[in-house]
């Protein structure tokens, strides 16, 4: 009993998380403005299904005729030739018509699909680092790819399934008021009436268990996702049982928001084939009463039961359109809301260009805090002079990295500003400002594609003899020659199937290929063994010329030619100087120095010893 409330209590939960954001109108509304360039295409698309429609409508009155003609004198020589070739002239133009429609439409659709899903797509790569490091990469995923279909989906269904159907339901109405008694046009509305009074308070109920399995699919997913991406560490802990057993966890979740959305829809199912079915007799039964009376011919009894044959199967399928614009309804409005997600970092209206050079870079009293709760730097204020290199040195978690971030405007300051060549961050174009930056940064991550585009990616216009020649220049040339593949060779997930030196001077090679103005080296050489990190450290301090440069550092024998060493502890700035200064100042700097030379010569004995 204990087992089944916790579920129904997870099921509540699930659905009450899955509530929309914005309602169906408004999430049609998002769509239109991507529409009205295909407003002549959606026209003519329109009159083609017009123009099908009433060629259907044709087919049961011709056929009537055929039917009287027979009936009258069924003789082959007084076979109506004419009456046979226009019905079937008629049923194949409705299927021609509705191809042609098929054909002018794709297009629009297509197309649609594409521009919203590219926009959410820039989107995403608009937001700020806040956003990408909350988010959950597989449910952001499956939103885009659910939200994508769904666009296409609800165009066909809506333009050219719905809308027709409705359509063809006034025109049958139409011809049997026209034609017959009143009594048929009442039958035919009010078994409308009734079934869509039905189709829309039913469905409208089930959404609800819908947006949970489409909630629940999300939740499963992200932790699929996250799961494979650390792979590595679930067989490091031997944990694999445990992280099925949490993603059993949100396909329970999944499970159970399914059953209830199936069990509910045979309730549809069977509402609706109830209402179409006494519907159907009713007709059938004034029909035949007409015949018997004599007011109405054989040829009338099959035009009726033909046109209650076009209307029903539609009918029945007009409860599985309104279901799946529905659906496709909740997919896109998840689809929409990652566009509200807001931009914390954005151009400044009438945001500059950052002019190609030296520039100098400064800090004015800089304060920032991810968090408004924890502040991380304190009125850190410091100057790299153009061409000119600035290391900055302390305990993890003092606010190095943050330093990086802020300068590639990843956040915005919250107190302060920072300058490059005397311009507010703030006021220069944030395109501009990146592609006058070049990082290495501590944990490189890779495109799961090959070595050559991984290099490349820092320039992507770049020759494949500028590829290799920064390749050499981060000493990485000779080790992808070795390899069987050459620059060819894929490096994995995230990767993964190069070791961490390897995908640091991949990195190297990127930032060197970008030729940037503003380096910034955020312990770029941690993953490499102490040899070569020296060779390394030679060809960084070689590029490093006439560009300015923020050294982030760990080992202090990396950054002992900076023209300046900043020392950071809790978010400031507590010493400052060249690196002979700091030793004579006898402060952090000189006992990190010290206490790092002990931890040299203690390997350097140990390595000796063996």
């Amino acid at each position: 009993m204990a087992s089944s409330n916790t579920n129904e209590q997870a099921d509540t939960a699930a659905v009450k998380r899955a509530e929309p954001v914005r309602g169906d109108f408004a999430v049609v509304a998002d769509l239109l403005p991507y529409l009205r360039p295909y407003l002549g295409r959606i026209l003519l698309a329109l009159g083609l299904v017009f123009a099908a429609k009433l060629l259907n409508l044709l087919v049961p009155i011709v056929l009537k005729h055929i039917v009287d003609g027979l009936n009258v004198e069924p003789s082959l020589m007084m076979l109506p030739v004419g009456l046979l070739l226009a019905y079937g002239a008629a049923r194949i133009g409705v299927t021609l018509f509705t191809e042609l429609r098929q054909v002018v439409f794709a297009r629009v659709m297509a197309r649609t699909s594409r521009q919203v899903t590219l926009r959410v797509f820039r989107h995403l790569h608009g937001l700020s680092l806040k956003f990408h490091l909350g988010r959950r990469t597989g449910g952001v995923a499956r939103d885009v790819e659910r939200g994508g279909s769904a666009i296409a989906d609800l165009l066909d269904w809506t333009l050219y399934s719905i809308i027709p159907i409705l359509l063809e339901v006034l025109l049958v109405t139409g011809v049997l008021v026209w034609a017959y008694d009143w009594r048929f046009a009442a039958i035919t509305l009010g078994t409308l009436l009734a079934y869509g009074i039905w189709t829309f308070a039913i469905t409208e109920w089930r959404t609800r268990y819908y947006r949970a399995a489409v909630e629940a699919d999300t939740r499963a997913n992200e932790r699929a996702v996250d799961s494979l991406l650390n792979y590595e560490t679930v067989k490091y802990f031997n944990n694999e049982e445990h992280e099925a057993t949490r993603y059993d966890e949100n396909l329970r979740s999944l499970e159970n928001a399914k059953v209830k959305a199936t069990t509910s829809l045979a309730l549809l199912n069977l509402g609706q084939a109830a209402v179409v079915s006494l519907g159907v007799t009713a007709m059938m039964w004034l029909a035949a009463d007409g015949v018997v009376a004599g007011s109405l011919t054989v040829g009338d009894l099959v035009l009726v039961n033909a046109y209650l044959l076009q209307l029903s199967a539609p009918l029945f399928l007009l409860g599985m359109m309104y279901r799946e614009v529905k659906q496709a309804l909740t997919n896109m409005e998840r689809l929409f809301g990652l566009l509200d997600e807001r931009q914390d970092v954005q151009d400044a209206p009438d945001a500059r260009q950052l002019v190609p050079g030296q520039p100098q870079v400064r800090f004015e009293s800089v304060q920032f805090g991810y968090d408004p709760r924890r502040q991380i730097l304190h009125d850190v204020d410091f100057e790299i002079p153009a061409g000119g290199t600035v290391a900055v040195v302390g305990h993890s978690g003092c606010g190095k990295s943050t330093l990086a971030r802020l300068l590639y405007r990843f956040y915005d300051v919250d107190g302060g500003r920072i300058t490059i060549a005397g311009h507010d961050l703030r006021q220069l174009t944030q395109a501009s400002v990146r592609s006058a930056i070049a990082i290495v940064p501590q944990d490189t991550v890779l495109f799961n594609e090959s070595i050559y585009y991984n290099i490349l990616y820092g320039h992507p216009g770049a020759s494949r003899e500028e590829v290799e020649a920064a390749a050499r220049a981060a000493h990485i040339h000779d080790f992808v020659q070795s390899l069987p593949d050459g620059y060819e060779t894929p490096v994995g997930e995230r990767g993964l199937k190069l070791s961490g030196g390897e995908k640091q001077r991949v990195a190297i090679a990127r930032a060197i290929l970008k030729n940037p103005s503003i380096l910034i080296f955020d312990e770029a050489t941690s993953a490499l063994d102490s040899q070569s990190e020296r060779t390394i450290q030679a060809e960084l301090d070689h590029i490093q010329l006439g560009r300015t440069t923020l050294v982030i550092a760990h080992r202090l024998s990396t950054v002992m030619n900076a023209d300046q060493i900043l020392v950071m502890n809790d978010g400031r700035i507590v010493e400052r100087g060249s690196h002979p200064q700091l030793l004579a100042l006898g402060g952090q700097y000189a006992q990190m120095w010290r206490l790092q030379q002990q931890r040299a010569e203690q390997a350097a004995t140990e390595q000796h010893g063996r």
